[in-house]
């Protein structure tokens, strides 16, 4: 998988600043005030960072705008870059700041960030790791990735610690982005699985089911979808216990569609390369516990993933059979493209069935009526529980991760009534995103509070985000981890 920028941290040391090769960061407020860091940087270039700051365009920047100057004299560095930026500035004003360092410095050097005006250091830490992210394991041209990164501040020992569990958001969203835009003959089923295995080694117990034990325990919907690959399916279960021993978990359930052909119903060709990413949903769940594992999270958390590839043969599944789910209903599978909540259906049943959890949220690239109704901006969230839901919005808000509540309702539910079984899997051309959330609530108990999370228009974009590149984003690493040490971990 990608890996961070190496990061380390030190006290300031202003003797080091003339000899640094690489780039050099500055941060300066709105007032033009220069700690003594940005005072050296000054003095080195015979003024430089004042005459910045008294140009005219300097009053027109926004917090978190660079201004770089290459190659400054009296200095070793390829450059230094003028942050602007209020001492005081947290959240994603800081996070932008950081993002605009990591877009800026593209190519090699290492950087070198005085950091001791800032009071949240580690917030500029966090949004410069999730932007300094490229995929480009498939191409032979040196890579765009900068060098290592020294962050100097007064006191370094504890930036590091709290930059710590925030750095480990962003290795988890890196390992989500990777699998997301893994083309499908390289993350084959199998290999995921694999990928999945390896973190064993952070400290989680994890599982690998594959299609005998699918098989026994009931899962024909899920092995219904991938009936027509010859890539085999697997439901891999990754548990985190670092909780009270008898504390119930919050299980984590993700569609792991390898790659979406529609099936028998298949889709159109155009656009169809994009469907390597249907396996978002259980990327955000590997993502979120492997930062659990690193950052070392006090709470129990159970993620588990349906993997499977949806290819048209002549054993796929056909529209209008029916098949039996683990929890026993049968279901009309009209259209074989409607497979997400196919592998859900069983995935969840059994996440309740065997590990009684506190709560579970569900994650899927689900539909494409989601993107007509909310567009890039927002995940559709859809809840059985208030409570619950507004733990999750509030979280998700405070990470800046657009989210919105979809409604649910019995006349919707009713859409999905067969004349053949018990439901179909989809409910017509009508509010599409809220029929397929129908149909899963169908698969959660009455007492376990539930989110059903369609993230099909955040999950991979095609422009770039505050924190993002274009392509898979990680959407929802943040904002669930921030969930479970918000509502879960215990002191």
């Amino acid at each position: 998988m990608s890996i961070l920028t190496p990061i380390s941290f030190a006290d300031t040391d202003l003797e080091a600043v003339a000899a640094h090769e690489g780039r050099v960061a500055v941060f300066i407020d709105a007032e033009g005030k220069l700690d003594p860091g940005a005072r050296r940087v000054n003095r080195l270039t015979k003024g430089a960072i004042v005459r910045v700051i008294e140009a005219e365009a300097w009053a027109k920047k926004k917090d978190g705008d660079v201004v770089s100057l290459a190659y400054p004299a009296g200095m070793a560095a390829q450059a230094v870059d003028v942050v602007r930026l209020e001492r005081s500035a947290k959240g994603m004003a800081a996070r932008k700041a950081g993002a605009a360092l990591a877009k800026t410095r593209g190519g090699k050097g290492d950087m070198l960030m005085l950091c001791a005006p800032l009071r949240k250091p580690e917030e500029v830490i966090y949004g410069f790791a999730m932007r300094d992210y490229a995929f480009e394991v498939h191409k032979t041209a040196e890579s765009t990735r900068g060098g290592a990164v020294q962050v100097m501040h007064g006191k370094s020992a504890e930036v590091e610690a709290s930059a710590a569990p925030m750095l480990a958001v962003a290795e988890g969203a890196h390992m989500c982005r990777d699998l997301t835009n893994e083309p499908a003959n390289v993350l084959t089923t199998t290999n995921y699985a694999e990928r999945l295995k390896e973190m064993e080694s952070l400290g989680l117990k994890v599982e690998v089911l594959d299609e005998d034990a699918l098989a026994k325990l009931g899962m024909r919907t899920l092995l219904s979808v991938g009936q027509g690959s010859v890539s085999p399916s697997y439901v891999v279960v990754m548990r985190w216990e670092g909780g009270a021993k008898d504390a119930a978990p919050l299980a984590l359930v993700g569609k792991g569609v390898v790659f979406d052909t529609g099936g028998i119903s298949l889709k159109p060709g155009a656009g169809m390369g994009d469907m390597t990413m249907d396996m978002g949903g259980s990327a955000v769940v590997a993502g979120v516990m492997r930062t659990l594992a690193l950052r070392g999270a006090k709470a129990n958390v159970v993620g588990l993933v349906g993997i499977v590839e949806n290819m048209p043969s002549g054993n796929a599944s056909r529209p209008g059979d029916v098949v039996v789910s683990m929890k026993g209903d049968t279901i009309e599978n009209l259209n074989t493209d409607a497979e997400g909540r196919l592998v859900l259906c069983d995935v969840m049943w059994y996440a309740q069935e065997k590990y009684k959890p506190a709560a579970m949220v569900d994650l899927a690239t689900l539909t494409g009526a989601i993107i007509t109704s909310l567009g890039h901006e927002n995940a559709g969230v859809f809840s059985n529980n208030t409570s619950f839901c507004n733990d999750f919005l509030k979280a998700a808000e405070a990470e800046d991760e657009g989210a919105w509540r979809m409604p649910l309702g019995q006349a919707y539910d009713d859409l999905l009534k067969s004349r053949i079984a018990d439901m179909k899997n989809i409910g017509g051309p009508a509010a599409g995103s809220i029929t397929a959330a129908q149909f899963l609530q169908r698969f959660v108990k009455d007492d376990c509070p539930w989110i059903h999370l369609d993230i099909a228009g955040v999950a991979s974009v095609k422009s770039e985000t505050a924190l993002a590149p274009v392509g898979a984003t990680g959407w929802g690493v943040a904002a669930l981890n921030r969930l479970i040490a918000d509502t879960y971990e215990v002191e």
